[in-house]
Parts: C-alpha cells; sequence; structure tokens
C-alpha cells in the first residue's frame, strides 16, 4: 500500500461520492426528468454491484478468511460477515423517516421553479435536509467500502465507483428538489445535495485512518464480505426498485443485465 495508491483511491471515492452534484445540476438546469435515462442507469448500477459482490468482492473475502481458519469455518465466518453487512444497511434504513428515503423517485418536475423564495414552506426545506442526511448516512459505509476494493484491487474498485457514482445521481435530485421548492435558491438546494456526498470521502478517510493498524487477512477478510452484503443490499433495497419507479419495469432489468455483462467482460479481459 503506497501513498500514491491511497490517494488515488480517496480521490476515486470523493468522485464517486460527489456525483450526488450531478444529480443537483440536472435538477436545477432541466425541466424534465429523464425517466428512461435513470431507470436503466440504476438498473445498471444495481447490476454491476450484485456481480461484483458475488463473483469477487464475497470470493476474495472468503478466501482471506479460510487462509487462517480452514475452509469451513472461513466460509462460516465470511458468510456471517455478508449477512451483517446486510443488516448494518438495514438498519441504517430503518432509523429514517420513510418521507427522507433518497431512492423514493423524486423527480424534476416536482420542482415549480419559482422566482423568489416562498415564505412558510419549512417542510419542504426540512424533509430536503432529511434526505441530505439520509444520503449521508447511505454513502459513509458506501465510502469505506468503494475505498478498500479500490486499494485491494483498482481496477474492480474503479467499477464499483462509477456503479456508486451512477446510484448517487437521483440522490442529488431527492436533495435538490424540496429545498430549491422551498427556498428558491440554487446555490442553497445545490449546497446541501454537494455536501451529501462529502460523507463518502469521509468514510475512505475513517478506514484508512481507523483501520489501517489493523490490517491483515482476517480483518480484510471480514471487511471485504461486509462490503458484499452493503453492495447487495443497496441493489436490492433501493436500486432496482428505484430504477422501476422512473421506468418501465422492463429498463431496470435490461440495465441490471447490461450492468452484469459489463463487469463480466470486463473481469475477463483483465484475467486475459
Amino acid at each position: 500500500m503506497t501513498a500514491d495508491s491511497v490517494l488515488l483511491a480517496f480521490l476515486i471515492t470523493a468522485a464517486a461520492g460527489l456525483s450526488t452534484g450531478i444529480g443537483s445540476a440536472l435538477a436545477l438546469l432541466t425541466r424534465t426528468t429523464h425517466r428512461a435515462f435513470l431507470s436503466i442507469a440504476l438498473g445498471f448500477s444495481a447490476g454491476v454491484m450484485v456481480y461484483v459482490s458475488f463473483v469477487e468482492i464475497l470470493p476474495k473475502g472468503t478466501d482471506r478468511l479460510q487462509i487462517g481458519h480452514g475452509d469451513a469455518l472461513g466460509l462460516v465466518l465470511a458468510t456471517a460477515a455478508f449477512l451483517a453487512g446486510f443488516a448494518v444497511m438495514a438498519a441504517v434504513d430503518r432509523l429514517l423517516p420513510a418521507f427522507a428515503n433518497p431512492h423514493d423517485g423524486i423527480t424534476v418536475e416536482l420542482m415549480d421553479r419559482p422566482e423568489t423564495p416562498r415564505p412558510g414552506r419549512g417542510a419542504l426545506r426540512r424533509m430536503g435536509m432529511l434526505v441530505a442526511i439520509a444520503v449521508a448516512l447511505h454513502n459513509f459505509p458506501e465510502g469505506i467500502a468503494t475505498f478498500l476494493v479500490l486499494l485491494e484491487d483498482p481496477a474492480l474498485g474503479i467499477a464499483l465507483a462509477i456503479a456508486v457514482a451512477i446510484h448517487n445521481i437521483p440522490e442529488g435530485i431527492a436533495v435538490s428538489v424540496p429545498i430549491y421548492h422551498d427556498t428558491g435558491s440554487r446555490l442553497r438546494a445545490f449546497g446541501w445535495s454537494f455536501a451529501s456526498g462529502l460523507s463518502e470521502p469521509l468514510g475512505a478517510l475513517a478506514a484508512y485512518l481507523v483501520l489501517r493498524p489493523f490490517v491483515g487477512d482476517d480483518l480484510l477478510g471480514v471487511l471485504f464480505a461486509v462490503v458484499a452484503g452493503v453492495m447487495v443490499f443497496i441493489a436490492l433495497d433501493e436500486l432496482l426498485p428505484a430504477a422501476r419507479e422512473y421506468g418501465r419495469p422492463h429498463l431496470a432489468i435490461y440495465g441490471a443485465a447490461a450492468g452484469m455483462a459489463t463487469m463480466a467482460l470486463s473481469l475477463v479481459l483483465v484475467a486475459v
């Protein structure tokens, strides 16, 4: 682990997190939601996450744990860690108010583009800020996951970072729309959306500062299995349902299939 590799992993993770700003820009600069694009893109992102989790990340974790604990116990530990990652994300979702879910298909059309601030709409502003907090809570473990995978396997990590970045675009829309609708301020809406993505590089920084002294096969094995659980939960509970909300259901599954095929092809090309 060189200083250059750590810096590159951190920068890529930060770029993936701050793609919430892309969603915010789309919301503030366009008048219609590109539903078909978002549906396919979110499905694609889900396909990438599911495929790399089961084909690459979880097996890497299992292999690490089997080095010190044998095949049977290593597999049991990896499975437990995978389910723990799933449970962590489920707990985060349960702690958030239902209306603050950043994957509920908030669209640009909900923004009526007032020319001046509209007083008395504090509830909308609070909703936007709660969504921003929800996005930040979701993105923190994603930052840890993306950073760790980038350090272990940069090619795989870049693919995962792209999937995370795509999935952050509608989150940026979800933060921006209610805040702009309430305040009439594009700058404030963009600022909250952009800030919500900062938790991803913060997660990467926490992973580096806290976990670096303890890095070994056991810790890496557990972390990779947990990462796989986190990614599969995000794909199944958030991305695919959101993709179906934005467009025809078949577009979501076609996008997922394209994501899996793209990852499979890229892994084959790397192996060759």
